[in-house]
């Protein structure tokens, strides 16, 4: 089986119209980076009457916020087809902690996308933005990155329609 590169998976978003059809759209467009969404369960060991080894009891699993980056532009129009990143980030900038995003995780074999390995995070709550920073002695693109609290987890089935 071949390996993946990160540069293989990447991520979109779309508003979640269940709770705010108002949000900025991102129709086409891919995030360059991706990170968190680590699922974790705590744990609380108990040792009864001096046993030696404890009992360990699980909490229900937690998913990690999920941090999407991609590259900046300074473009503040809105035209007809669709509005530059800096206009987005703009909109974006009052509906922290009020909007409501579909995160899709694609894996791509060769520029395909394999359908059957995306992870959909549905309903995920934006939480933070971070905006582009500067440095004038840098050639480097800048970056922004949206950061989204995660409720829960499903997967695509081969055709590509979530479970």
């Amino acid at each position: 089986m071949a390996k993946l590169s990160q540069r293989q998976v990447l991520a979109d978003i779309a508003p979640s119209d269940d709770f705010n059809a108002s949000a900025p759209k991102w129709e086409g467009f891919r995030f360059a980076q991706l990170s968190g969404g680590e699922i974790t369960a705590s744990v609380e060991k108990i040792y009864e009457g001096g046993d030696p080894f404890p009992k360990v009891l699980c909490a229900p699993f937690e998913i990690g916020d999920i941090t999407l980056t991609a590259h900046y532009d300074d473009d503040d129009t809105e035209s007809d087809y669709g509005a530059g990143i800096a206009y987005k980030i703009q909109e974006l900038r009052q509906m922290v902690g009020r909007v409501y995003y579909h995160l899709n995780v694609q894996t791509y074999d060769c520029d395909i996308a394999i359908a059957r390995l995306d992870r959909v995070y549905n309903n995920t709550l934006l939480v933070g933005i971070t905006e582009a920073e500067g440095d004038a002695s840098s050639g480097a693109p800048a970056t922004f990155a949206l950061t989204f609290a995660v409720q829960g987890v499903s997967q695509a089935d081969p055709q590509g329609a979530t479970q």
